[in-house]
């Protein structure tokens, strides 16, 4: 039994978020929550937020033991981008992408 955790329009870049899942893919939770509490980027609370949910989904509602669940799998996808512009020399304007992404935890009990 897979159990499922998503956090939608996260104000952090998925290439940012990207860098941060891979240290903790396919870990246990415990380890995973470890390794990201002394991660200094923002990006690292986000995806330990998720991953705490997607823990608590699976005590809650399936009734399994927190110290068994593995990171089965966790992907940081594209969310909407703002568009805002920045005005430059002659008249010119310079796009700003305010990028966000979906980050979607996938965790199992480890046989």
């Amino acid at each position: 039994m897979q159990v499922r955790a998503e956090a939608k329009d996260v104000g952090i870049s998925p290439q940012k978020v990207r860098l941060v899942i891979d240290l903790v893919r396919g870990k246990k939770v415990d380890e995973a929550l470890a390794i990201l509490k002394f991660l200094p980027t923002p990006a690292a609370k986000a995806v330990a937020k998720v991953i705490k949910s997607a823990v608590a989904n699976a005590e809650n509602n399936f009734q399994m033991v927190p110290s068994e669940l593995k990171i089965v799998s966790i992907s940081a996808d594209s969310g909407h981008t703002m568009k805002r512009f920045r005005p430059q020399a002659r008249g010119r304007i310079n796009p700003i992408l305010k990028r966000s992404s979906h980050i979607t935890v996938l965790v199992a009990e480890e046989k």
